[in-house]
């Protein structure tokens, strides 16, 4: 169980919420940020990866905020809803209690397994005075650049360059004009409410006045029909269960496609640059998500997903490192001028770079998901193999070439092991495809590349010096924590030496201390990137599961509890830890760390059984 919600003092850094201080809500087509003080500080409408209405968590002066609170307060909690994605936040002041329920509402009846938009286009702030009577504050001040001006017992607001010209505000508590945007102050006594909504559907219809409470109560009943065919054991199930959630909350309806986090630019380190927009599918991502979504009861969305990337494939004739939401390529980097990054943490990007590159694993990646998909029941027919077969021919041709690997350098390519060790996914994956469904291949040479490319991966990437394998062909350069993913690729055995040898090597040398890993070493890895970053906290879930199948269970176990305690009380993890302080760093919630949750804890399941069982 992760840590139960308390009342705790609402304390900022350089005048920003801590990351983690942040629970997410959404509905299957964007998301927003709702922080333990009361305001909603992100969020980009009408999609996951549109411009921001709300980007306040990325400048506090510019970026814009939705701030519902005590006028005068100093500690609060948040908590979810039993089993949904619907936020209940306690703030307290001295004279009361005030209790804010906030969701992005869905459709009454809404099927959360189909893949057709469930939402409503609506995000709902429910107020209740709980004890006393509460003086608060409502306002609404939207990222720079936004106007403003009343339309229909309400307000609507409008901007340049987004794909959304129009948002409407409806408040059962009149609101006044207040420099860039709209607020009031009021007194609601114990069992008083007040409602306040956003809309962007461009449909008339749906300005009326909300009937708040039905559908709060929708919202919960369909995220709980969803989280019910959830299959979530062991020590974790609760948090295993967020994390599902979690995750659920970063699918696009429409598509099945995963974002790699809800955000873009919250810093790797605090004041560095590294700030990267995370608002896209990466495919490696998304087929590690899919991984555990068709092992916990939900193998629709890795059915989605697996449609409509070899969709984009056949489209675009190549496989991309990356995709935005529609299936086109993200748009170019750029810097934003206007904002000032969390805490300062210049600069804030929108768009990401990384779409030039050129990172081999994809074609493993989709070639696994097409083989996980017809392992469970799904016909790889004729037309579908003729679109994974010249992946396959990628594969065979380029594993030798130079790329950015999984961490998607900015300095000069180089062999990634990763890479090649994906290369051979992807032969091998086929290969089994072939056989299960009678589907004709270049059996001779596709065998040969099999064996050549994995014996590459294994052999060239050794340093019998070091007794370790290394991030690149030829046994050199640093060590690499993406080397732990072989055994769970199945690329070469947990306990085999030469990987027993690698997880002790990284577990040393890669120490973030407390059972946190950096990826690499920068200054032993260059990747052509200034300033410092966290541990990544994927990175020590691997572990765990490298010591879970070298027979190393307790201790194995040990090192999944820590990190599950890593969680906020809401359950979310982000994508890095600061080793020495604990806070949160970049983008969050991350798909990659709720990943690691399911992932080694279903391992840790499956290795406690077959110990207990003594096999």
């Amino acid at each position: 169980m992760f840590p139960a919600a308390q009342m705790r003092e609402v304390v900022r850094r350089d005048g920003y919420l801590p990351i983690e201080d942040h629970g997410l809500i959404g509905d299957g087509s964007t998301c927003a940020l709702v922080g333990r003080d009361g305001g909603i500080d992100w969020l980009c409408i009408p999609e996951f990866d549109s411009p921001p209405f709300l980007a306040g968590i990325l400048d506090a002066e510019n970026g814009g905020v939705f701030e519902i609170a005590p006028v005068s307060f100093r500690s609060a909690t948040q908590r979810y809803m039993e089993d949904s994605c619907v936020l209940v936040t306690t703030l307290a002041s001295d004279r009361g209690m005030l209790q804010i329920t906030d969701c992005l509402t869905l459709r009454s009846g809404a099927d959360l397994v189909e893949p057709v938009p469930a939402g409503r286009s609506e995000l709902l702030r429910h107020v209740q005075a709980v004890g006393g009577a509460v003086r608060l504050r409502i306002r609404l001040v939207p990222k720079t650049g936004v106007r403003f001006d009343e339309l229909a017992g309400g307000w609507r607001f409008e901007w340049e360059g987004g794909p959304v010209s129009e948002v409407y505000l409806w408040s059962s508590v009149a609101l006044s004009p207040d420099g860039r945007g709209l607020s009031t102050e009021l007194t609601l006594r114990a069992g008083e409410t007040l409602t306040a909504a956003l809309h962007w559907s461009g449909r008339f219809r749906l300005r009326q006045h909300p009937d708040s409470r039905k559908l709060i109560d929708q919202t919960v009943a369909a995220w709980r029909r969803w989280a019910s065919g959830l299959d979530c054991q062991g020590s974790q199930a609760e948090l295993m269960k967020r994390s599902a959630l979690t995750l659920k909350l970063l699918d696009h309806a429409e598509t099945g496609a995963i974002m790699a986090a809800a955000t873009s630019s919250l810093p790797e380190w605090p004041g560095a640059p590294r700030n990267w927009d995370y608002r896209y599918t990466w495919v490696r991502d998304a087929s590690f998500s899919n991984y555990v979504f068709r092992r916990i009861g939900d193998p629709s969305d890795a059915d989605v997903f697996l449609a409509w990337v070899l969709t984009n494939v056949e489209r675009d004739g190549v496989p991309h490192v990356m995709y935005a939401l529609d299936g086109s390529q993200p748009p170019d980097e750029v810097q934003d001028p206007l904002l000032r990054g969390y805490r300062g943490s210049a600069p804030v990007r929108w768009g990401n770079g990384a779409i030039h590159q050129l990172q081999h694993d994809v074609y493993g990646e989709i070639i696994d998901i097409a083989y996980q998909w017809s392992g469970s029941g799904g016909r790889v027919d004729g037309k579908l193999w003729a679109a994974l077969v010249p992946i396959v021919e990628l594969a065979i041709t380029r594993w030798r070439t130079p790329d950015s690997g999984p961490w998607e350098i900015r300095s000069a390519g180089r062999p990634f092991t990763y890479s090649a060790a994906l290369c051979y996914v992807a032969v091998d994956r086929a290969i089994q495809i072939a056989r299960r469904h009678g589907l004709p291949y270049p059996r001779g040479r596709w065998e040969a590349a099999s064996k050549e490319i994995r014996e590459a991966a294994l052999t060239q990437s050794w340093n019998p010096e070091r007794q370790t394998f290394t991030e690149n062909l030829g046994g050199t350069g640093g060590l690499d924590a993406a080397l732990l993913t072989l055994p769970v690729r199945n690329v070469i055995a947990f306990d085999d030496p030469r990987m027993v040898s690698t997880t002790k090597a990284i577990a040393k040398d890669l120490d973030a201390g407390n059972g946190l890993l950096y990826r690499y070493l920068p200054e032993v890895s260059p990747d052509g990137l200034p300033g410092g970053e966290g541990a990544f906290l994927l990175c020590s879930f691997w572990l765990v599961d490298n010591l879970a199948g070298q027979g190393r269970i307790d201790e194995a176990y040990e090192l999944y509890e820590t990190l599950c305690s890593r969680a906020n009380p809401l359950g979310l993890l982000p994508e890095q830890i600061h080793p020495d302080t604990g806070e949160f760093l970049g983008n969050f919630p991350q798909a990659f760390s709720h990943v690691g949750v399911l992932a080694s804890g279903l391992r840790l399941l499956k290795a406690g059984r077959r110990a207990d069982s003594g096999v």
